[in-house]
């Protein structure tokens, strides 16, 4: 068997990654490894359909693969056109039909966060809030508790100050995930859009109640509150054009 035949046999095992840096190896590999007979099996793995077809629907099978498979790269965001500077929060928690907590907070005490962590917290939620992921957290003073035999829930509102419009956030939540080795309760609610962007896929708002260890398994000590958005948010630019786009009334 001849060297360029025992590529012919190696190169329909590889994936389209390997197969392509088979191609800056030598002329003579690249030659071999554009063979569009490869690219069309890559093809039909991916999109077995599309291979029905007598002949590919773009010029090459190697041109459909590497124009839809590669993997997307992230975009740089323009700037966003909200700032936190213009927004305040309106946040309410109550235990059934008691209010318990109610603070109207500035966008910029949330970009503050926690700088000084209470004694007590667990090493976990240490970990998370001094790391350095982009994380929004309202240190609450004075604390306060919440007891967990009742229904404890919470509602946030957002306000633009310089178009005088409020959306919602998270609407009348039950905190029904107590994390204890996390030391967090969890609540959510799915965002509100503007119409003018109906094809945003659901997205989740969460709100954490972080608490320290104080020995009560009846109540917890709430010491802060986290405002996450997941995976669909991981920036402050990212959460302003998230913001951005709610349903503003």
């Amino acid at each position: 068997m001849s060297y360029a035949e025992i590529l012919k046999a190696v190169f329909p095992l590889l994936d389209g990654a390997d197969l392509a840096s088979c191609m800056a190896v030598c002329k003579q590999w690249r030659d071999i490894a554009q063979d569009d007979y490869f690219w069309k099996l890559l093809s039909a793995k991916r999109w077995p359909s599309i291979c029905k077809r007598p002949n590919p629907p773009t010029v090459t099978y190697y041109k459909l693969y590497q124009t839809f498979y590669k993997h997307q790269r992230q975009q740089t965001l323009l700037p966003p056109r909200l700032s936190f500077d213009n927004l305040e929060f309106f946040i309410d928690i109550w235990t059934g039909d008691k209010l318990i907590f109610s603070e109207v907070v500035s966008g910029p005490v949330l970009q503050t966060g926690m700088k000084n962590l209470p004694p007590g917290i667990c090493d976990w939620l240490r970990f998370h809030l001094e790391g350095p992921d982009y994380k929004m957290i309202l240190p609450v003073k004075p604390r306060f508790k919440a007891p967990l035999g009742e229904t404890v829930s919470i509602s946030v509102l957002v306000g633009r100050k310089d178009i005088n419009k409020v959306a919602c956030i998270i609407n009348k939540s039950v905190f029904d995930y107590i994390d204890r080795t996390a030391y967090r309760a969890m609540a959510f609610d799915y965002l509100g859009f503007s119409p003018a962007h109906p094809f945003v896929p659901g997205i989740r708002a969460w709100i954490s109640l972080l608490f320290t260890d104080d020995k009560n398994d009846s109540v917890i000590d709430v010491f802060g509150i986290e405002i996450d958005f997941c995976d669909a948010a991981k920036s402050r630019d990212e959460v302003l054009w998230l913001l951005d786009i709610l349903d503003w009334k």
